[in-house]
């Protein structure tokens, strides 16, 4: 467990009950390999930190934006706390490191999936909340979920958003090529263009195409800022 005191340093939190760490960190597949009860696992801190998570964010965006109306509001919450949006904020700590995960799970490349470390970490949101009341949760979002949450909504978007951006000036659509796979089966990289006509306005990687592509979407809006427009 040294590595899960590790995780208390990195995260700012140190667990009154150490025991609920533990759980928010134990996926199914390692609890079912060690036959553990199945209450054992991740699965119902992650069922509260959901929910903690959706009032915090909800409380955020209230404030923050006083004129917006409500379906706005509610847009941009659901694409805060996204699996992907979560599966990004959990790499930054990494949480994946500190996942106990069953054998197979772990040689399946289990640490770097969204789905796994976006649940991981709406788990430990609510295991903060058991062990250290709201104020410790809503730190613990604010700091890691909630921080440099614009740049973070352009990530969230970033295939609409390059979409809106070309629109209207341009005849084609934004399209994605793969240009190249690597790795086996259980742990493939894959390598994208996004493309305007013949024109490569970004490149992205990652273990699913989706995530490539919403990477290669992103590095060319972040091209397109810096450069005031398209140059094409």
């Amino acid at each position: 467990m040294k590595k899960l005191l590790e995780l208390e340093q990195r995260i700012g939190y140190k667990f009154e009950n150490f025991d609920l760490l533990v759980k928010a960190m134990t996926h199914s597949s390692y609890a079912n390999e060690h036959r553990y009860e199945k209450k054992e696992n991740n699965e119902r801190l992650e069922f509260l930190g959901d929910a903690v998570l959706e009032l915090i964010s909800s409380d955020y965006l209230f404030a923050k934006y006083p004129e917006t109306p409500e379906g706005v509001l509610t847009k941009k919450r659901a694409s805060m706390v996204c699996e992907p949006a979560l599966a990004l904020c959990a790499r930054e700590i990494p949480l994946g490191d500190y996942l106990l995960l069953g054998k197979g799970e772990d040689a399946t490349g289990g640490r770097k999936r969204d789905s796994i470390v976006s649940d991981a970490m709406e788990a430990l949101i609510g295991a903060i909340y058991l062990d250290g009341g709201f104020a410790n949760a809503k730190e613990f979002i604010d700091r890691f979920i909630l921080n440099d949450i614009e740049n973070k909504q352009l990530f969230y978007d970033s295939k609409t958003t390059l979409q809106e951006i070309v629109q209207g000036s341009y005849d084609d659509d934004v399209r994605y090529e793969l240009v190249k796979e690597e790795g086996p089966d259980h742990n493939k990289s894959f390598y994208v263009h996004a493309l305007l006509g013949s024109t490569v306005l970004g490149e992205g990687t990652g273990h699913t195409k989706k995530a490539a592509e919403q990477q290669a979407a992103y590095c060319a809006i972040k091209k397109l800022k810096s450069k005031g427009g398209l140059c094409i």
